[in-house]
């Protein structure tokens, strides 16, 4: 187990809600991140960690082999592998988001 994997497993199990994404939340790098945030300030999330996988090549890649998922952003709730931002914007329109949102604790 890499010291990445590592890292990435004790992220997406501490925190509720965990975005890995291109940028920051308040500057996202990508229309697709942008839209994850959209979403998940829509659905109400207020408790929430973004990791900015620009910053570390070995975090970008390796979210990448975790969840076994070719594309960032990548939205975790306790724990889980959630989706990207298509599957973000479903789960926001049939109020799935909301529900999984709160019952991690995440919403006011």
């Amino acid at each position: 187990m890499s010291e990445v994997q590592d890292f990435i497993r004790e992220t997406v199990t501490t925190h509720p809600v965990v975005l890995f994404m291109k940028g920051t939340a308040q500057f996202p790098q990508c229309g697709f991140s942008g839209n994850a945030i959209q979403a998940l300030r829509q659905a109400g999330a207020t408790k929430l960690v973004t990791v900015n996988v620009l910053d570390d090549d070995e975090v970008r890649q390796g979210i990448k082999e975790f969840a076994n998922w070719p594309t960032i952003p990548q939205l975790y709730i306790k724990g889980e592998f959630i989706g990207g931002s298509d599957i973000i914007s479903e789960m926001l329109a049939s109020g799935e988001l909301q529900t999984a949102l709160a019952e991690a604790g995440a919403t006011e």
